[in-house]
């Protein structure tokens, strides 16, 4: 009798509070979809804290990465912005960590999943820049924060011919969540976008300098599409 296939080890960051609400401390969470999306594709998932000082021994534990969403932005000065929007709510000791673990993830050729803030981060970290506040910069915006509830479809995008995205889920468009109000501006060199939405707004990237670095401005762990299942296993399948 064979042994049961190893599952990959992925980490999964964390998002992080000040004290209030679960504990009168600072205290870290996470929706808990995105652990079940990483065991049903076929992985082990690792919450990761943020300790930058310890990320070379996190990276030593990994065989990929998923960086996650939360209600907050990047800081506009890691991608050269002269100002900050009003609307941006900065988490410094979170990006801190998940820049640097990104950073040497991908000059390691670990897969990365960047998922909506986590998309963002990987845009910057690649050289791109974002999009401060969507209703401000683009011109009759889609609702990117739905006023329907997250596990439903809030938009479509279209996903470009030729795309590792494309390749994956083997669609020209998908139905998406949506629950962001920045998005990539530009992207670094050698970054592909891989989907739009109708109003223009970037909604995948890609990196194919790399065996597999993703990121998509939806939730596909709330696995609105086969699309977005297809994604985690064609991610875990990159870490075996």
């Amino acid at each position: 009798m064979s042994a049961p296939t190893k599952r990959p080890t992925i980490g999964v960051t964390l998002d992080s509070e000040e004290p209030g609400g679960y504990s009168k401390f600072p205290w870290y969470a996470a929706r808990q979809n995105y652990a079940d999306a990483v065991v049903k594709a076929g992985g082990l998932p690792l919450f990761l804290p943020h300790e930058p000082d310890q990320v070379e021994e996190y990276l030593a534990l990994i065989d990929g990465l998923v960086v996650t969403g939360g209600a907050f932005d990047i800081d506009p000065a890691l991608f050269g912005a002269a100002e900050k929007h009003p609307t941006v709510k900065l988490k410094g000791r979170r990006t801190q960590f998940e820049w640097k673990i990104t950073q040497r993830a991908i000059e390691s050729d670990l897969p990365v999943l960047g998922i909506c803030g986590g998309q963002q981060l990987l845009n910057v970290v690649l050289g791109g820049t974002l999009i401060q506040h969507i209703p401000d910069e683009v011109e009759a915006p889609l609702a990117h924060e739905q006023p329907n509830p997250r596990d439903e479809p809030g938009h479509s995008v279209t996903v470009e011919k030729g795309t590792l995205l494309h390749k994956i889920t083997g669609a020209a468009s998908l139905e998406v969540n949506s629950a962001h109000h920045q998005a990539a501006k530009a992207v670094g060199p050698g970054v592909r976008i891989n989907a739009t939405a109708e109003d223009g707004v970037i909604e995948g990237i890609e990196d194919p300098r790399h065996r597999f670095v993703l990121g998509v401005q939806w939730h596909p762990e709330f696995s609105i599409s086969s699309g977005d299942e297809k994604i985690f296993r064609a991610f875990i399948e990159a870490a075996r």
